[in-house]
Order: C-alpha cells, then structure tokens, then sequence
C-alpha cells in the first residue's frame, strides 16, 4: 500500500511540473497584446489595432527594418512585428540546430493561438527575403491561417540563382560550405560586394551593413543554409491567399528581361501570385523606393 502511495505522489508531481511546462509555453491573458518572447526563436512585437498584420524581417535584419511601415500602418491595422532571435538581440535557442522550421512554427503557433484561434479573421502577411519565404511556408501549409500574403523579393527555391536545373542535392554542398564560412565570423556584417546587391543607395548600404553587424554570425549562417537547401516550388499551388509578390529591378545591374524572366519563372505554379515590378530598386526595395514600397503595402492591405 505504502509503495502505491509513493507511485501515486510521483504520477501527481510530475503531472504538476507537465501542467506548469505547458502553462508556461501556452499564451497568457495578455501575452497576445504585448511584447511577446515565445521562448524559442522569435519575438513579437504588437501595436496599434484593427486588422491583424504580421511583418516578417529577411536574413540577419533585426525588425526595425519595418520601423516606417509600422509608424504609418498603426492607427489601422494591429500589427504583429517579428524579431527572429539573434537578430539584433540574444540567439537563444536559435545558436544551434535547423533555425527556419522553428520560426515557421513558432509564428504559425502565434497566429494560431493569438489571431484565428481568437475568432479574429486570418491576418495579412507580409515578408521581406527569407521572411518572404517564412510567409510563403505557412501560407501553403497551413491555408487557413493566411488572410492574405505580400512576399517582398524572395525565391520559393535559392538554388534556381545557381541555375535551371539545380536542385536541393545539387546546391547542398555549397549550402553547407558556406554555412561554414559565415559561422566561422564574429558577426553576419556584410561585405561591401554583398551590400552593393542590397540597395541601390549609400545610405541603404549603410543601413543594411548597421543592421548585419549586430547580428549573430551563427544563426545567419543556419539560416543561409536552411534557405539554400528549401524548395518550395512544388508547394507553391497549395497557397489559395491573395498573393501579391514585390520584386526589384535596377538597369544599371541586370537586364529587365532577364529579371522578369527570373521571378515569372520561380512564381509561375502559384496562381494566386500577382507580380509586381519596383523600378529603381536593389533587394531592400523599402530602403532604395519608399514611397512606391508605402504605396504597395497600402493598396495589399486595401484590397
């Protein structure tokens, strides 16, 4: 009798400690409505109120890179800021292991318990590089979490810059060694051939090269290598939203034909794609054209 006792307390303790685990990983009251740590690989910043929007930064870009979009979004429109850990704060748990599945998860987690899982309607998504692809990712595996999307210069598969017929096996190698060189860094700052692909501007290669410097080398080059070796392409069909997908063009870098040629081609199974062109622009199209960037995301959310 007494060794039943002493089963039963251990059965009720470690049923406290699992209660306590999951109480403490589950949102709170007011957790959905302020600056949200969700423990594992990302931050959420909340502000304003109205339609939910959640804004998802790219490769080593801290989330003030959405900071003029948030100051004119926010008397409409509740949003959501993502900060990927170790961009710009603390790596946590993202110093190690696949980083991309758990911001998907964690994000698409939030949404769900924090958004739809609240009876609001599906939120507009909007995201730059590989937060583009994050976008992409939830909109085609999880439908009905996905208002409405806006992928800001991202590819469903990174390996198609090497070539029509890479693939994930052929590009691995080069993901994996470049993995290594950038982890082998102090820091994920950019370098001046890198920047000259950012923007178009001095002032936007000095703002991307500020942000790059503060971020952990480590969760960059995860990232890179978790982005190089995803193709999304076969999934692309799957996303039913509203999808509205902004790419750059700047003359003095590539011909337009070719440019449109690429992204018509990456995007071409998605159906429910719109692409639009912004003239004048390198890849942080908000830093080099912000006015034609504002007036995109304004007519997205409007329609």
């Amino acid at each position: 009798m007494k060794k039943v006792s002493i089963a039963a307390l251990f059965i009720l303790l470690i049923a406290i400690i699992a209660h306590r685990a999951n109480a403490a990983e589950a949102p709170t009251e007011g957790a959905c409505s302020a600056d949200i740590t969700l423990g594992k690989s990302v931050t959420i910043l909340n502000e304003g109120q109205g339609p939910d929007v959640i804004l998802i930064p790219g490769l080593s870009t801290p989330r003030a890179v959405w900071d003029p979009t948030a100051t004119r979004l926010k008397s409409k429109y509740r949003l959501h800021i993502v900060q990927i850990r170790g961009f710009g704060d603390d790596a946590g748990p993202n110093a190690e292991g696949p980083v991309l599945p758990r911001v998907v998860e964690d994000i698409h987690g939030f949404i769900a318990d924090c958004i739809t899982g609240q009876d609001r309607p599906a939120p507009a998504i909007i995201g730059h590089s590989l937060g583009g692809l994050t976008a992409m990712m939830i909109a085609a595996r999880t439908p009905e979490d996905a208002g409405k999307l806006m992928v800001v210069d991202s590819l469903p598969f990174f390996g198609m810059l090497f070539g029509p017929t890479a693939t994930v096996a052929t590009v691995e190698p080069q993901a994996a060694a470049m993995r290594k060189m950038l982890a082998a860094k102090s820091n994920a700052e950019a370098d001046d051939q890198t920047l000259q692909i950012m923007s178009a501007t001095d002032a936007g290669r000095a703002q991307v090269k500020a942000w790059t410097r503060t971020a952990d080398a480590r969760v960059a080059a995860q990232l890179v290598y978790d982005d190089m070796t995803t193709d999304l392409r076969p999934e692309l069909g799957a996303i039913t939203a509203p999808f509205t997908m902004l790419y750059p063009f700047d003359a003095s870098a590539m011909p337009a034909e070719m440019v449109d040629g690429l992204y018509k081609g990456a995007f071409a199974p998605a159906k429910a794609a719109t692409l639009k062109r912004v003239d004048g622009s390198r890849h942080f199209i908000m830093l080099d054209q912000p006015a034609a960037f504002a007036a995109a995301v304004d007519a997205f959310l409007a329609n």
